[in-house]
């Protein structure tokens, strides 16, 4: 946690080292007849520069530190956007981009950022070096930590899981390596999930002592690549030179619809899964009906008629 702050940093500040006069020039005259003040050495001229400098920069880290403000958590990813599509990657290698309380405040606020602009179109969540994510940090789950600790991870953990089938726009994980345990579950919760060949899942959890909860709670295992496919976790595999083209050519798909209709059919999709099947029917019937009162599920109709590409606006408003 960064130090708050006590009223201003004052530094001293000795003069450049250009206008001292050299060693052995005359003493320096102050007005008002105070007596004259010893001219310093180079060496000690030089020290004072260092000093200074030493100070400037310490004085801004400390201005930097005490402006995030207390409490403030790491930037532990990094936000690209460019043609609707935002990249997050999560980009701590060092510690296998493990989900820790920063990590997961960090991902949050990158989800978050201006997510109902027109501009907002794709998220892909990728991670920097050969680990997509290793899961939870386990240091952070040590007795060291106290059980109010603990909760507040979970709980940050669960709102980032849920908040990304909430969010208004498809969500794409791209993943380029080992994702276990909560990695794992990150790389579920995404709408869709792109992987390379070299990928691997595993939700190894039980053999330490803690259970994961997907996509197996009895079992601590791995899950290979072709098996991960077939049980739906991820949507495609692919050659991992293939990787980044394959994901942008599904962004650029989702790029070119309306982003209030896939809005509110990712938004129903997530409501009738928990469902029986006559209300699943019944609710999307109704759905259905409102999606046609849309501008653009009416731009829709009439551009496949006309035999020409739709204008979307990308609006929640109803067709006057």
């Amino acid at each position: 946690m960064a130090p708050r702050a006590r009223g201003r940093v004052r530094i001293a500040v000795p003069r450049p080292l250009a206008a001292l006069p050299a060693a052995g020039a005359a003493p320096l005259r102050v007005p008002g007849g105070a007596p004259p003040r010893p001219v310093p050495s180079r060496p000690a001229a030089m020290a004072a520069a260092a000093l200074w400098r030493l100070r400037r920069t310490s004085a801004a880290a400390f201005s930097s530190a005490a402006a995030a403000g207390p409490g403030r958590p790491e930037k532990l990813t990094v936000r690209r956007q460019a043609e609707g599509v935002r990249n997050i990657i999560l980009n701590n290698p060092r510690r296998r981009n493990a989900l820790s309380l920063s990590m997961l405040q960090s991902l949050r606020e990158d989800l978050l950022h201006d997510v109902k602009s027109k501009d907002l179109r794709v998220i892909i969540i990728s991670a920097e070096g050969p680990i997509f994510c290793s899961g939870h940090d386990l240091k952070e789950l040590s007795s060291e930590d106290d059980v109010k600790h603990h909760s507040q991870v979970f709980e940050m953990c669960a709102e980032v899981m849920t908040l990304i089938q909430k969010l208004p726009v498809p969500v794409i994980a791209k993943v380029n390596g080992l994702a276990t345990a909560a990695g794992c579950q990150l790389v579920a919760s995404c709408d869709i999930a792109v992987a390379s060949e070299k990928s691997q899942f595993a939700t190894p959890g039980v053999n330490i002592g803690l259970f994961c909860s997907t996509p197996a709670v009895a079992l601590g295992r791995s899950l290979p690549r072709k098996e991960a496919l077939m049980h739906g976790l991820v949507s495609k595999v692919v050659p991992e030179d293939k990787l980044e083209e394959e994901t942008m050519k599904i962004s650029q798909k989702i790029c070119e619809s309306s982003k209030s209709v896939l809005a509110l059919g990712k938004a129903t999709f997530y409501r009738q899964i928990a469902q029986d099947l006559d209300t699943a029917y019944k609710m999307t019937t109704q759905v259905m009906v409102d999606n046609l009162t849309l501008r653009d599920g009416q731009e829709g109709i009439e551009a496949f008629i006309q035999k020409r590409k739709p204008v979307w606006s990308h609006s929640q408003d109803e067709k006057k």
